[in-house]
């Protein structure tokens, strides 16, 4: 491992100024640029949202498949990357079960688009909020809510004012390394997404255009 980092250290210290300047200006660089942080961005939002129910309901509730569930929130973690940018490819592209359905009935395009990317990139982040905020609210005081509710309060101000505030730090750190892992996964976006350079820019031009 440490003879590919040191070949990749070597050859850039090979590079003048000038160069490396040329090369992180490209356009096409550029774009990939606005295409990673962009989609991880929102992935890691999305993944915020969806992973803070998840983990509520697994603390909160009981249920059947509980175990089962909670297994499976894990499945990113042990699935292959690109394994997981086959299957979502397969299962999004046009004729693919999800993405002909959502192509026929809401003309919505997901594989080899930035949605696509997106896609992908909530299904490898939201393990990540899972699993930060599940201790927190593990080892929340419920003592709180209970004096809370013996004062009046109704569960949603419960919840914005008690539970939220001591939830909130797990659930930016839980965003961040959504955001962190979205920002370097290759695997599974190089499938999902077709390799095809300059799309989300083309689609940011159309939609441009369109409100023109």
């Amino acid at each position: 491992m440490l003879i590919p980092l040191s070949t990749l250290v070597f050859k850039s210290l090979q590079l003048s100024l000038d160069d490396y300047i040329n090369i992180i200006t490209h356009p096409r660089i550029i774009a990939s640029f606005r295409v990673s942080f962009f989609t991880s961005i929102v992935a890691a939002f999305v993944a915020g949202f969806f992973g803070f129910i998840i983990a509520w309901v697994m603390v909160r509730y009981q249920f059947i498949a509980k175990r089962f569930l909670d297994a499976l929130i894990d499945l990113p973690f042990a699935l292959p990357t690109a394994v997981a940018g086959v299957v979502l490819a397969t299962i999004y592209q046009p004729s693919g079960f999800l993405g002909s359905w959502l192509s026929q009935n809401f003309g919505i395009k997901v594989a080899y688009t930035p949605l696509g990317i997106v896609f992908a990139l909530i299904f490898i982040g939201i393990p990540f909020v899972v699993r930060t905020i599940e201790p927190v609210l593990q080892e929340f005081d419920t003592t709180m809510e209970e004096a809370a509710a013996s004062l009046g309060a109704s569960r949603w101000l419960i919840f914005c004012k008690v539970i939220f505030p001591n939830i909130f730090p797990a659930l930016i750190t839980g965003v961040s390394l959504a955001f962190a892992r979205g920002v370097g996964e290759y695997g599974s976006v190089i499938f999902i997404a077709g390799n095809l350079p300059y799309v989300l820019l083309q689609l940011w031009a159309r939609r441009r255009s369109g409100q023109s």
